[in-house]
């Protein structure tokens, strides 16, 4: 099909507006986005690209409606304090053919992570207000594919406490406990961060979340059973969490999951023995030796 007769093909297709149809209405907004992104209104070079440009832009609007019909819906059944089924359903649904236990490997975001943020509606935070010091790693959100593994992989229940060193924005404890009833903990050091997290949790009426402004170094982790970490951090700053979580592990059996490059410099602790071999594009888990 011609660029130019996309929309049109599109129209005719009902089957876009149904709800059930996420995947294949954000596959088609990525499309409209790569064919004409740079389609900017008037004055324009004739009247065919005017028609087209309304086209697309009407095409998109009605598709981001229903998406964010059903992301309301999710959140309505949240704030009503039942389990997320929708939810759940959704994220099992939108999974690789490819993936038969273990995630796909690497860092990427694929559509579910397009509708735990329809779902969250993150108020976006303003300029980080501290300093990026050199050990401290910009925040990047963890793929939805991974938080779900690591909740599996942990058999995560309302008995656990998930601490995130290095929450950022609150992705990881919110959907652990929506959709395991966990208690979740966030600890980050940059306060827009945690003002975010902290108001989205609120508007869900997720009672047992909540999220620390504090140093993870300074922070009490008396309380987690499960310690997650996506390269917060490096240097000295790792070496000294990781130094007070060993402490923890003298207290009580905890466990501690990784993601991304740190994985390997938790793998290098004589301390702590692996469920697998380790990889940074994928979640490893952590205990320390009996």
């Amino acid at each position: 099909m011609d660029l130019q007769d996309l929309p049109y093909g599109l129209e005719a297709d009902s089957s876009l507006f149904e709800p059930e149809q996420l995947r294949e209405r954000l596959d088609v907004l990525d499309d409209l986005d790569a064919g004409f992104g740079d389609f900017e209104p008037g004055p324009f070079k004739n009247d065919r690209d005017d028609r087209i440009y309304h086209r697309v832009k009407a095409l998109r609007t009605r598709l981001e409606a229903v998406n964010a019909g059903l992301y309301q819906s999710i959140r309505a059944e949240i704030m009503h304090g039942a389990q997320p089924h929708t939810l759940l359903q959704w994220i099992q649904a939108s999974a690789s053919w490819k993936e038969t236990g273990s995630p796909t490997p690497g860092l990427g975001y694929d559509c579910r992570d397009e509708l735990v943020s329809g779902i969250l509606q993150f108020r976006e935070p303003r300029e980080a207000s501290l300093p990026r010091v050199r050990e401290m790693l910009f925040y990047q959100p963890t793929p939805v594919r991974h938080i779900v593994h690591m909740i599996t992989a942990n058999a995560l229940s309302e008995a656990d406490v998930l601490v995130d060193v290095g929450s950022g924005l609150g992705h990881v404890p919110m959907l652990a406990s929506m959709l395991t009833g966990v208690q979740g903990l966030g600890i980050e050091v940059e306060a827009a961060y945690v003002a975010s997290a902290q108001e989205c949790a609120q508007s869900l009426h997720l009672s047992r979340v909540r999220f620390i402004h504090e140093d993870a170094r300074a922070a009490d982790l008396s309380s987690g059973t499960v310690f997650y970490l996506y390269s917060p951090f490096t240097g000295s700053v790792l070496a000294d969490v990781l130094e007070k979580l060993r402490k923890e592990s003298t207290r009580r059996p905890i466990r501690i999951c990784t993601l991304g490059p740190c994985t390997c410099t938790l793998a290098q602790e004589s301390w702590l023995q692996m469920n697998a071999l380790p990889h940074p594009g994928r979640i490893t888990i952590f205990q320390p030796h009996l």
